[in-house]
Order: structure tokens, then sequence, then C-alpha cells
């Protein structure tokens, strides 16, 4: 009835989903929960930064943009999530499985080049402070805003495409939410365009960013050698938010990746989950953290915000 020795299935099976029994009542609680206080914690970030002019500045529009990034990502996980903790059978159709396949990856597209732009950002304003008001101009803005959204969604778009004209041998995806590469392994034809397009799609929305990260902090680091002390706190305070966010999503991608490449049934299926889990949830969870308690400006607005609203 599903067609499951069709080329094309019109269903899913994802796997991993272990039986909890009624343990899975709290287990949706908690993840509502979770899903909840991510929702709030960037709407809180998106209404501050858009109601205060004092935060219209790039810095601050590249943290709403990351807000609104989680907000998406966090969006096309948990509410196909959810449904699913409270199900006996774990099914998704063929065309929500590839809508969630491109959400997801190009959620994860999205982060790390707005990370990219964010870490330019630093390194103009700590590198070339006279050069910054020139070179980030509200034009400039834009079109970097404008490149970190279209190039990632049109390359993972092609991506998803090749995969999904693949003829599968089967249904089973052994993950709790669909992702491209054991889709691919389905595959009865060889898939030897669809690694290529995936290897140059990765280099370019992953690898890349992550290596202009590294080298704008290695020229910031290699500045701040020879400043003063206060000097260094000040770039500390300015950079620390975005180093630990990068840190993150960077630990998360590389679990991402290296759990594609193995045989996620051999592990812990607890262990597994987590795992796979990690960077479709953490990020969306620490970055309105970091940015809201650690860069003052916007903490002050938040407790003026919060306090605003308990008086009235």
């Amino acid at each position: 009835m599903l067609m499951e020795n069709s080329s094309y299935p019109l269903y899913f099976n994802l796997t991993m989903f272990v039986n909890i029994g009624n343990y899975r009542y709290l287990t949706f609680v908690l993840c509502f929960l979770l899903y909840t206080f991510i929702i709030s914690a960037n709407l809180i970030i998106i209404v501050v930064i858009s109601r205060e002019k004092t935060l219209h500045e790039p810095m601050y529009i590249f943290i709403l943009c990351l807000s609104i990034n989680s907000l998406y990502g966090s969006a096309g996980f948990f509410i196909r999530f959810l449904r699913d903790l409270l199900s006996d059978t774990h099914l998704i159709s063929r065309p929500a499985c590839f809508t969630q396949i491109y959400v997801i990856y190009s959620y994860a597209s999205y982060e790390l080049t707005i990370l990219g732009i964010m870490a330019y950002d630093r390194y103009v304003a700590v590198c070339q402070p006279l050069h910054y008001h020139n070179k980030i101009t509200p034009k400039v803005v834009s079109k970097l805003i404008a490149f970190a959204w279209i190039y990632p969604g049109f390359s993972i778009s092609f991506g998803v495409f090749l995969s999904f004209r693949l003829p599968l041998c089967g249904n089973k995806i052994p993950k709790v939410f669909c992702s491209n590469w054991p889709v691919v392994k389905l595959s009865c034809v060889t898939t030897v365009i669809n690694n290529l397009v995936g290897m140059f799609i990765t280099v370019s929305t992953v690898f890349l960013p992550l290596g202009f990260v590294l080298y704008t902090y290695a020229r910031i680091f290699h500045l701040c050698r020879n400043r003063s002390t206060e000097f260094k706190a000040k770039v500390i305070q300015s950079c620390l938010p975005h180093i630990i966010t990068f840190v993150n999503y960077s630990i998360s991608v590389f679990c991402d990746v290296v759990l594609s490449r193995i045989d996620l049934e051999e592990l812990n299926p607890f262990l597994a989950v987590i795992l796979s889990l990690e960077f479709v949830v953490i990020p969306p969870i620490l970055n309105p953290l970091v940015y809201g308690l650690k860069l003052p400006e916007i903490r002050k607005l938040i407790f003026r915000m919060l306090s605003c609203s308990k008086h009235d």
C-alpha cells in the first residue's frame, strides 16, 4: 500500500525513534517547552533590535538575521518531531521529507554564511576601524545579507532536486528527521553526480565560511598581540559572543557530518539521536542567550522591555 518496492516510494520510515512507552508524553512536554523557549528567546531578540533605532547597526542586523534563521530551522524540525513523538508510526510523505531536508540544510547553510559575514564585520571593525563606516555601509550590509540568503538557498535546492530524482531501493531513513545523505544511500543507481554536487555545496557553504572565519580571527588575534590590555578587553567583549556561536556551531556541524558517514544503528540509540539533534537544537537555544546576555546594549534593552511589561 505504501509502495515500499517502488523506485519512488510515497513515504519514508524514520527508524531512529526509540520506543519509550508512556515516557513519550513527558518527552513531548519537555521538547514542546524547549521549542517554546526557542521561539520566545529569538522573538525577544528580533523585537528588541527591530524596535530600538540605536541597534540598527550592521552587527545587530546580523544578529537579528541569526535569530530569524533559528526560528526558520527550528520550525523545520520541531513541528514534525513533536508530532512523531506522539505517533506509533513514523512515516513521512515523500514531499514532506524533501521539504524538511531543504529547510534543515538551508538553515545550516544560512547560519554559516551569516557567521562568515559577521566575522568580516568584526574584522573591519577591529583591524580597519577608520574605514569601517566607508566599507560597511547600509548598501553593503543589504548586499551581504542578500548573498547570505540567496546563494545557499539556490545551491541547497539544486542538491535536493538531484536527490529527489533518484530512484530508490528502500524507504528507511536511520534518523528522527529527514536527511539528504541517508536518502542518497538508498539510491538504486550511481550517485556520482550527487556526490560531486554535494561536495561542491559543502565546500562553498560550509568549509569556505568556516575557513574565512578562522582567517579573520587569526588576523584579529595577530593585531591584538602588541596592543594594550584595554584594547584587548574591548576586542574580546565585541568578538566573544560571535566566537562562542561559531565554535558551538562548528562542533554541531562536525558531529552531523561524522554521523552521516557512519552506521547510526551500531551506536547506542539514545546517543545517536542526541548527537544527530545537536545542530538543529543547540544553536537556536544558545544564540539568543549568548547575544542577549553578553552584549550589554541588547541586555539592557531586554531587561527594560521585560520590566515595562511587568508594570503594565
